[in-house]
């Protein structure tokens, strides 16, 4: 970064010489030191899966949660910082509730991840705030289908059929483009994101880690909800039993 200390850094509405916003490319690099958070859009539903790295032994398991329910039908996976992530997700959720107060009716993913984009962007815009370090995976499902969106700290959004974000999201992606997700169900997706978040997860250099996931689909009523226990704990064993596997090898 050829401007970094020379002003242009100070502000989140100053650009620098060559049209770059350094406090945006700073909240990515807030993103990019988080746990991977994949979201997948399978033939019957969205699943999403997020590696929740643990900062301590006394935190007590499933605390710090890191994907939320939004709506009914739509729920949030957040990377990056979690307190900017709880703010997007409140602001999320009072979206949700005011459209179907207005239009009598749960609001449709693409409008909800305008309205969370559009947010995000605000915060880019004026002197006196920041943008928020944290980016989100949007999943949910309405008359048109299951939707994915990713929502970026610059206030991006895209539709995706598949999405990752934090650490690994490189070699997450890799993995993401090899399945056919058109043929996948979500019970045989959520074993497929298990397996990624495993494989990308750095023993080495990154603290233990909690596999936290969730659904909205045709088996769960098109309700967005945790992946079952039975499931989640078969898609661990799936996971580490691939691990091992690639270890042998």
């Amino acid at each position: 970064m050829s401007s970094i200390g020379t002003g242009y850094d100070l502000s989140v509405t100053t650009f620098s010489p060559d049209g770059r916003v350094f406090q945006i490319e700073y909240a990515a690099k807030a993103v990019d030191n988080s746990g991977t958070v994949i979201g997948i859009k399978c033939k019957d539903g969205i699943v999403m899966g997020v590696e929740k790295l643990i900062s301590s032994k006394m935190m007590l398991p499933g605390s710090n949660r890191r994907i939320h329910a939004v709506h009914r039908h739509s729920g949030m996976a957040i990377a990056g910082l979690a307190a900017d992530g709880r703010q997007i997700v409140t602001r999320a959720k009072s979206e949700a509730t005011s459209y179907e107060k207005v239009y009598g009716e749960p609001i449709p993913v693409k409008e909800l991840a305008e309205r969370v984009a559009s947010y995000v962007h605000l915060c880019t815009l004026y002197w006196w705030l920041r943008p928020f370090g944290c980016g989100v995976i949007l999943g949910g499902y309405d008359w048109n289908g299951p939707e994915l969106y990713m929502v970026e700290p610059s206030g991006v959004s895209y539709r995706y059929f598949g999405a990752a974000i934090g650490k690994g999201r490189q070699a997450a992606k890799t993995e993401i483009e090899k399945l056919k997700l058109s043929e996948l169900t979500c019970r045989q997706g959520v074993i497929e994101v298990a397996k990624i978040i495993y494989g990308v997860h750095d023993e080495a250099k990154d603290k233990a880690f909690e596999l936290e996931m969730s659904w909205v689909c045709e088996e769960s009523n098109r309700q967005h909800q945790k992946v079952p226990d039975d499931l989640l704990e078969e898609a661990k064993a799936a996971a580490k039993a691939a691990l091992e596997d690639m270890d042998d090898d």
